[in-house]
């Protein structure tokens, strides 16, 4: 499409995705890999929250979390994800919704063991979602598990990522008057060829 120019120029969506978060880096006081994924409960009910995107493979974007926690369960349940980026010093947003799997293997590990030591004992003493009695009781168990695991721990068996496959990425940018720029780029199902559109602000 001849229309698009600068920043939405390309013709893979995951390179102008990286190349965004690579400009996002240099710009965002905090966290410009912060994300607010959406999920839908057994009920159809949504749910929103932020976490941080750790990955731009070159058919899908990755995050880790607890699998028993709420998100992990209607993850599972429902095989399919949204969310939305949103970089106030760009006024640029990335918008992507898809199907999910698990990575729950070796590129886990690896990024498991790239956090920090109390980022990864926090891992094994959160029991996420699930009610709490004080921050006295987390702080105990992140004792014990100092104690049991010491100062390498391994991954947790109930802690790892996801990946969400797109079948539409749309890329938004602020425009004078509000009248922005939007592209959506569209697909049958993984694997197959993207349309690219531009939308009405």
């Amino acid at each position: 499409m001849t229309d698009r120019t600068d920043h939405f120029a390309g013709d893979d969506p995951f390179e102008i995705a990286r190349r965004w978060l690579c400009e996002a880096e240099r710009t965002e006081i905090n966290d410009p890999n912060a994300i607010a994924l959406s999920t839908v409960d057994a009920s159809g009910l949504p749910n929103a929250r932020m976490v941080l995107l750790k990955g731009i493979e070159d058919d899908a974007f990755v995050f880790y979390t607890n699998y028993e926690s709420a998100k992990a369960a209607e993850l599972d349940s429902a095989g399919k994800a949204a969310f939305v980026m949103h970089w106030k010093s760009l006024r640029r947003q990335l918008r992507v919704r898809g199907l999910v799997d698990r990575e729950d293997g070796a590129e886990a590990d690896a990024y498991f063991a790239s956090r920090s030591l109390k980022s990864r004992l926090g891992a094994w003493a959160s029991r996420q979602s699930r009610p709490l009695r004080s921050r006295a009781a987390l702080m105990a168990e992140v004792a014990k598990v100092t104690a049991t695991h010491g100062a390498n721990p391994k991954r947790p068996p109930f802690w790892g990522g996801y990946r969400i496959v797109p079948v539409e990425i749309e890329f938004w940018a602020d425009g004078a008057y509000r009248l922005h720029d939007r592209f959506v780029w569209r697909r049958e199902a993984p694997g197959s060829d993207w349309s690219v559109t531009r939308l009405n602000p």
